[in-house]
């Protein structure tokens, strides 16, 4: 047996943030990957010798995050254009410079191009506001309430009457609302809305007329500071990470699948690997998402009867496919981000099908390039198909994708050289991620906040003792950003470490 201050299991973007906190206060700490290769999702691989990211295009810490772990990054991450492909050879290029994105706006509406400053100045500080409420560590609300836990609310309480009364009432009021509704209030141009209203519903089985896609709306901005994805070199985030770890003395170890955690009388004391090693450690933190560490490594013989059925509550869920296309370069295809939203009742009926089990004949694409290989998101494409299984449907879901796509790029189809898919399944089987739920989770409105993972449990911790969550399921989770790993670790070193 060996012992440790700290085990991480899964070595994904925020187990690692997690890992350099705690090395960084001089604990002894080792990360646990199943795969060959540290990152998680944000791992890069290689297609025909060419880097790419196989399942978020690139992504960005929290400011503060680079700044306590002394992140330096090999390159700067990129800010390009979102560009919605619109059919007929037209197209909406928003551009990061806002008068730049007016004078396109303007030849759709001259309305919305005037009404765009004032959008994204809300937007700013709606994200603002909702970066400071992941910056806080949330209390065990509705009961077990602790002043320790809850002084954070009195930040982002201070957060909201610096927005102004404005602001702070307009913030509360688009959390819940549908982002038709939201977008409604601004514009009237159905290219537009449909454009933004691709944010919404990234990585989310929803549509734009679902409630609380106004908070998914502002969630997407806030992580990627905008529209448009922060492009960076394919891997680089997660090599980063990686280093700035093992620099402050962690230890991770790739091909060590973690098959159970210990637990003793309802603490945490250690896990065992597929291999039989017996690894013993102060505090477990899991990467993991919330329903396979809970149910499938503690188990429920472990858990509370009422917990149980809690975790099993939890909304998974995951409607998103990725095919990537190594091509001859020649695809026509411009840098940037890309997206198939002509309007937002396309995006609501690309959404239908995945209520009925279905793969969407008409679906919602968003596409980024990366020298040679082009990289597809789809929705919706349901884990759960109603009357096929993937193994059987792979062909079809990557003709749809090349067939939509091509419709915008006529020489994508000549310059295919290769291709391959990831199907949510494969996301679960390759990824770990339940349900093939890119976010551990639904950010929905009865998981987010104070209810994330579930309710009276949104502080990283569990019944167990000693073990505590730190991946994209919990508060401050769902995309790239690394803020749930940071609260995790300061959760675990000032209770456990």
């Amino acid at each position: 047996m060996t012992h440790h201050d700290a085990i991480l299991i899964g070595a994904g973007h925020n187990s690692l943030v997690a890992a350099a906190y705690l090395a960084k206060a001089g604990k002894k700490v080792i990360v646990l990957e199943r795969r060959d290769l540290p990152g998680g999702t944000l791992a890069g691989e290689d297609f025909e010798d060419t880097a790419f990211d196989p399942v978020w295009p690139g992504g960005q810490l929290r400011p503060d995050i680079v700044k306590d772990l002394k992140l330096t990054p090999p390159r700067a991450a990129e800010r390009t254009s979102f560009t919605s492909l619109l059919g007929q050879n037209d197209s909406l290029t928003l551009a990061p410079d806002s008068s730049k994105a007016g004078e396109a706006i303007a030849r759709f509406s001259q309305r919305d191009a005037a009404r765009w400053p004032e959008f994204v100045r809300f937007i700013e500080t709606c994200a603002r506001i909702l970066d400071t409420a992941y910056h806080t560590r949330m209390p065990r609300l509705p009961k077990h309430f602790n002043l320790a836990e809850g002084y954070g609310l009195l930040e982002l309480g201070l957060e909201l009457r610096l927005a102004g009364r404005k602001d702070m009432l307009h913030f509360i009021r688009a959390l819940p609302m549908t982002v038709q509704e939201l977008l409604d209030e601004y514009f009237e141009s159905d290219a537009l809305k449909g454009a933004l209203a691709s944010l919404a519903i990234h990585g989310q089985t929803l549509g734009p007329w679902s409630a609380g896609t106004g908070y998914t709306f502002i969630h997407n901005w806030l992580n990627r500071g905008g529209l448009s994805h922060p492009q960076t070199q394919a891997g680089d985030l997660a090599a980063t990470l990686a280093a700035a770890a093992k620099k402050f003395g962690a230890e991770i170890r790739t091909g060590s699948e973690v098959t159970r955690i210990l637990v003793d009388n309802y603490a945490c004391k250690g896990v065992i690997l597929a291999s039989g090693e017996e690894l013993h450690a102060r505090a477990v933190l899991s990467g993991v998402d919330p329903k396979r560490t809970l149910l499938g490594l503690v188990g429920a013989a472990s858990l509370p009867p009422e917990f149980i059925w809690k975790v099993q509550s939890i909304k998974m869920r995951g409607s998103v496919a990725k095919i990537h296309l190594f091509t001859d370069g020649s695809h026509g295809l411009p840098h940037g981000t890309l997206v198939v939203a002509p309007t937002t009742k396309y995006l609501e009926q690309a959404y239908d099908a995945a209520k009925y089990g279905e793969i969407s004949a008409r679906p919602y694409l968003e596409a980024t390039t990366c020298g040679r290989v082009v990289s597809i998101h789809f929705q919706s494409a349901p884990y759960d198909l109603k009357d096929a299984t993937w193994n059987l449907k792979r062909g079809a879901l990557e003709a749809l994708a090349i067939n939509a796509l091509a419709e915008h790029a006529p020489n994508l189809k000549s310059s295919i050289k290769k291709q391959k898919s990831i199907t949510p399944l494969d996301l679960e089987s390759i990824y770990g991620l339940t349900e093939g739920d890119l976010n551990h989770g639904q950010l929905l409105l009865d998981q987010f906040l104070f209810m994330r993972p579930m309710p009276g449990w949104s502080n990283h911790k569990t019944p167990i003792d000693h073990l505590y969550l730190c991946g994209s399921g919990v508060h401050g989770g769902g995309g790239v950003s690394g803020a749930a790993g940071r609260n995790a670790a300061q959760v675990a070193k000032a209770n456990a470490l």
